[in-house]
């Protein structure tokens, strides 16, 4: 993996730093629940997004201090558990939009 492809992605993700469009987004997408059509199926939704984004968080972290543990994954593989959880949240947030009749 590159150098610094962990800290790429927690950027992205908005969990490292404040420059990313994701960064806060939880918090966004809780105070919209009360606007969505489906309430119940929202909160799912958004469960299942935070859960992803938790994984890739912790996927990408591990990925930088991988090659000094005993673990026997690498950081590519890590990176590429990471890239999986980014694909199932958006699917998630694709889902909130739609309870929230945005256009996506």
């Amino acid at each position: 993996a590159k150098d610094g492809a962990g800290d790429n992605v927690r950027l992205y993700l908005g969990t490292q730093g404040v420059k990313s469009n994701m960064w806060g987004i939880t918090k966004v997408l809780k105070s919209l629940k009360e606007e969505s059509e489906d309430i119940v199926e929202y909160t799912e939704a958004l469960n299942e997004f935070e859960a992803y984004l938790f994984q890739a968080e912790g996927a990408a972290y591990q990925s930088m201090f991988v090659e000094h543990s005993s673990a026997k994954s690498t950081p590519e593989s890590l990176l590429r558990t990471a890239r999986g959880d980014v694909v199932n949240m958006r699917k998630f947030m694709g889902d909130m939009a739609l309870q929230l009749s945005l256009e996506v």
